[in-house]
């Protein structure tokens, strides 16, 4: 069977080349006659591994030496508790709810101190991202919090919101390398990598060195501490070998694709395919504001809850898969991840024309 053409927000489309490679060093790893999924985290194979994914981050990124890298495990949902449990030294942070991942941050927040709603856009189904020019943010709050890209919704910060001086946190897990960052800007931002970046199970953090508390808050466990991970380049424990060998190699692509500007014109260029067929279309509409939409998640519907279904069966019969949308959004919805061709989304286009004229 041929490849599908795979619209699923998370684990997501990875590049072919990457995958290729990987199979062919399954086995044997460059003469060592092991997996590196069999490799001891200690060995000197394995830290050269670790060692070039975080160079190539770095480079790609253009990360300065204050900042820390971090490989986590626990999914960018653990960093939802350890955000507060780390930094909330004034038991109070501002959050910006724009989403379901956001709101879960925001929620987590409550249980170690107080978490502000300083803005959202709930009252229009996270539909918009909402005016972050002149927040009322609390003097005393340790930091402002951000989801950048909102997989569910299908927005994206287009410009990063007023701090007045506080420290910006920011989940880029769905825009992560997607296009260039102003990495200076934030106090720290990280990711799941199972959307641009590599298999599920690990967590990429970028933390400036001067948040890292020196101790911990009180009742902090070990390993839910930066400071812990921070200290022992990510080897603390055992950490997601495989997962971060292979995101070093989707590093090396974008790289070899020509860095982050020519990821950005990659994804405008497939975000415009797909965004100018649904606002000249009679029967799909998108679910977003225009200036709001993500270059990487697309929703959209028709309208018709049994036609939705219909489109996504013989979309799925076409080998365009895990198109149907997030219950709360409900239609559908095309992630169009970095390793997605424009050939992916062009096909996707010419699909959806010839349902249309078949059902109109």
């Amino acid at each position: 069977m041929s490849r599908v053409y795979n619209f699923s927000a998370g684990p997501a489309v990875l590049p072919e080349d990457v995958l290729k490679e990987a199979a062919t060093e399954m086995l044997d790893y460059k003469g060592t006659g092991e997996s590196v999924m069999e490799m001891s985290h200690r060995s000197k194979e394995y830290d050269a591994i670790i060692k070039e994914a975080e160079a190539d981050f770095r480079e790609l990124l253009g990360l300065p030496d204050n900042y820390k890298v971090l490989f986590l495990q626990g999914g960018a949902s653990t960093q939802f508790a350890m955000i507060p449990m780390n930094f909330m030294k004034n038991k109070k942070a501002a959050y910006i709810v724009t989403g379901q991942w956001a709101k879960k941050a925001y929620k987590e927040a409550a249980l170690f101190g107080e978490a502000v709603s300083v803005a959202s856009s709930e009252d229009k189904t996270f539909s918009y991202i909402p005016d972050c020019s002149d927040l009322d943010i609390p003097e005393d709050a340790d930091y402002v919090y951000i989801c950048e890209n909102n997989t569910i919704y299908g927005t994206k910060f287009k410009e990063l919101p007023n701090t007045k001086g506080h420290e910006l946190i920011s989940d880029v897990s769905s825009c992560f390398l997607s296009e260039p960052m102003d990495v200076e800007k934030y106090a720290m931002f990280y990711g799941g990598a199972q959307k641009n970046i590599g298999p599920a199970g690990v967590t990429i953090c970028a933390i400036r060195e001067d948040m890292i508390p020196e101790e911990a808050l009180p009742g902090v466990p070990t390993m839910l501490q930066y400071k812990t991970h921070a200290d022992a380049d990510s080897l603390y424990n055992t950490p997601p070998c495989y997962n971060i060998y292979m995101c070093g190699k989707v590093f090396k692509w974008i790289k070899n694709m020509g860095g982050l500007e020519a990821m950005k014109a990659h994804n405008e260029k497939k975000a415009a395919i797909l965004y100018d067929f649904l606002d000249a279309s009679k029967l799909f509409k998108g679910t977003v504001v225009p200036e709001a939409r993500s270059l990487m998640n697309v929703p959209f519907v028709t309208g018709d809850d049994e036609l939705n279904a219909k489109f996504i069966a013989e979309a799925k019969d076409a080998g365009f898969i895990n198109l149907k949308g997030h219950r709360s959004v409900g239609g559908m919805r095309a992630s169009i991840y970095n390793a997605m061709p424009v050939e992916g989304v062009q096909k996707l286009v010419d699909f959806m024309d010839a349902f249309e004229k078949a059902n109109s």
